[in-house]
């Protein structure tokens, strides 16, 4: 009777242990969408362009894959762009994942 009470001593460090994603590109890219849906709502798409809205739902829609060229350029889209940043990081996607840069 020793057994199962050691295992289910284990249960709880078992269960807080974090499951490797299986597709981890897929699943920073829905991470990253998920925060920028709440960004969208805490921040209001005022001050946002069309170019810069629609560059970032080509990059979304690319599964993140693709059109890393967003490039913020008013005070709203900055200070997005920002709050992006950290969220991707607290997710745990790296810099190099976001789509900000501008090249011109």
């Amino acid at each position: 009777m020793g057994a199962p009470i050691l295992l289910l001593g284990l249960t709880p460090w078992a269960m807080a242990q974090p499951m490797a994603p299986r597709d981890w590109p897929m699943e920073k890219c829905a991470r990253y969408r998920s925060a920028w849906v709440e960004a969208l709502a805490r921040f209001s798409a005022a001050g946002l362009s069309e170019a810069f809205l629609a560059d970032h739902e080509g990059f979304l829609a690319s599964n993140c894959k693709e059109g890393r060229r967003v490039c913020p350029r008013s005070a709203a889209e900055i200070s997005l762009a920002n709050a992006m940043t950290m969220a991707a990081l607290n997710v745990g996607a790296s810099g190099s994942f976001l789509p900000f840069i501008c090249r011109e």
